[in-house]
């Protein structure tokens, strides 16, 4: 594939990069305000989640989430155990032991709310549809081809993106090297050409620089890393242009202290 469909260069001086990756789950699908919402709804008929302060039990299902992922990921073990667990945990949490079959009752109410009231991170989707005329997209994603493909096809994107390259598809999970080589060689460029995208401090973009490619951090929750690189950012895809401006820009693979934080 040639550099950008339209034209290499941009008005505003500079070149985007041939390949653009992006990791999914909060990048580009809001998978943790999702959650949010979606406890916030089950709340109403469990009061006994009502023990504990909101974002205590976001977080803490967040991480739980985080916890079994790998399992769900290779095989071990099913969405629906995973998740199943986690409300017995979150019942721990809040002072109630609560029996397997109303965990079921409650793990199934909560799916139902997630897919009611899933949605796109605001902005994200046109910005993706607006590279995808200049530049391939692929997504690099921590999680299985089943459930990443229905998530392109409910944001509309799965005629927009080039490529899906997962972690259980390549055996290999962000921030391993192994999954950026995969998705490098996927896409047939080299490290250099293409730019990666994500949320995730260590993930996306200590992994992408690890592997040689340049990285983006949407930081989007305004969390501090560590350690502390000094990496272009940005908090918002409200202002395409200026994201944009980062992805043309080759100080995000400069030496610690070289390149300046922007587009916040």
């Amino acid at each position: 594939m040639v550099l950008d469909r339209e034209g290499s260069t941009h008005p505003e001086g500079g070149s985007l990069p041939e390949t653009v990756l992006f990791d999914m789950d909060d990048t580009i699908f809001d998978h943790s305000l999702t959650c949010r919402a979606s406890l916030v709804a089950i709340r109403r008929t469990w009061p006994f989640l009502r023990s504990v302060p909101l974002d205590t039990l976001w977080h803490e299902y967040l991480r739980l989430l985080e916890v079994a992922h790998v399992d769900v990921m290779l095989g071990r073990r099913s969405a629906e155990d995973a998740r199943r667990e986690r409300f017995v945990l979150l019942a721990e949490l809040c002072g109630r032991k609560i029996a397997g079959t109303d965990a079921e009752v409650i793990s199934r109410s909560y799916r139902r709310e997630y897919q009611l009231r899933r949605r796109a991170v605001p902005g994200a989707i046109p910005f993706v549809r607006r590279l995808s005329r200049r530049a391939t997209i692929a997504i690099v994603t921590n999680n299985t081809v089943s459930e990443q493909e229905e998530k392109l096809r409910f944001l509309g994107l799965d005629r927009t993106v080039d490529f899906l390259v997962t972690a259980e598809e390549v055996g290999a999970k962000k921030p391993d090297a192994e999954i950026f080589q995969a998705a490098l060689s996927r896409t047939g460029v080299r490290a250099t050409d293409a730019v990666m995208v994500g949320d995730s401090w260590e993930s996306d973009v200590l992994g992408a620089r690890a592997a040689g490619i340049r990285s983006v951090w949407f930081n989007r929750f305004a969390v501090h890393p560590d350690p502390p690189l000094e990496v272009p950012e940005f908090r918002s895809f409200r202002s395409p242009d200026r994201v944009e401006a980062l992805l043309r820009s080759r100080a995000s693979m400069r030496e610690p202290g070289a390149a300046a934080r922007s587009s916040r």
